[in-house]
């Protein structure tokens, strides 16, 4: 596997499922023999399995059933006649050519507005950001991207607060001079913040909840110990 990278940051994003199709084949090949990027994967899955209990179970639809029934059903046989009346029967249907030459122009209309939606998601990257205590990280907050300049973040854990103390969340990306204040939190309550005055976010960059005064930082800039720190993974 080329480049050497740190294992615990391989094993993160290979367990959060953001490595190419590429990329997450060779690390289940090194698994068979690195029995240090093994140890970080079952860390990792044990560190982020509360994150399951975010996603709601779906139940599929009895019709969602019945056309996957559907398309696995082998066609019946033909006869080389009956092949060749088809074939025919298809071919003379006046009605049906014209049909399709007039639902043609709708259907490239539709794949148009389709493809530019796409095109226009694709332009939008989303991000995830998984908040871990530095001393033994274990993950505290998690961060989600809902849309253009907003973030949601959610509680995965509860966090004691002393008293006349606070918690705020900050972002640095690695071209910025400093970190910028998004804001108090409150512990256990998620909350949805908007970016609207800050550049888009970027690879890598940099998340951190500090304690500060109950009113928040005084200065502009963190002045309290760091509690939850990760960096922005694109999905």
């Amino acid at each position: 596997m080329s480049p050497v990278r740190d294992p615990h940051e391989l094993a993160g994003e290979y367990v959060l499922g953001t490595l190419s199709a590429e990329r997450r084949r060779e690390v289940e090949q090194a698994l068979r023999d690195d029995a240090a990027l093994r140890a970080a994967v079952q860390y990792w899955e044990e560190r982020l399995l509360p994150l399951t209990s975010l996603a709601e179970p779906v139940a599929p639809s009895a019709g969602l059933w019945a056309r996957i029934e559907h398309s696995l059903a082998p066609p019946a046989p033909l006869g080389e006649a009956g092949q060749a009346a088809q074939a025919a029967g298809w071919w003379n249907r006046l009605n049906l050519w014209r049909g399709l030459a007039a639902g043609g122009f709708a259907a490239a209309a539709i794949m148009a507005a389709v493809l530019g939606v796409r095109m226009q998601a694709v332009e939008q990257p989303r991000y995830m950001v998984v908040l871990a205590a530095p001393q033994d990280m274990a993950p505290g907050w998690v961060i989600r991207m809902t849309g253009a300049g907003t973030l949601r973040l959610e509680p995965l854990a509860r966090t004691a607060l002393p008293d006349q103390r606070a918690l705020q969340l900050w972002t640095k990306a690695d071209d910025w001079k400093g970190p910028v204040s998004l804001g108090l939190v409150t512990p256990g309550q998620a909350v949805d913040v908007r970016l609207d005055k800050l550049p888009p976010v970027q690879p890598n960059q940099l998340f951190e909840i500090t304690l500060e005064p109950a009113s928040g930082s005084p200065i502009g800039r963190p002045t309290g110990p760091i509690l939850y720190i990760g960096r922005a993974v694109r999905m």
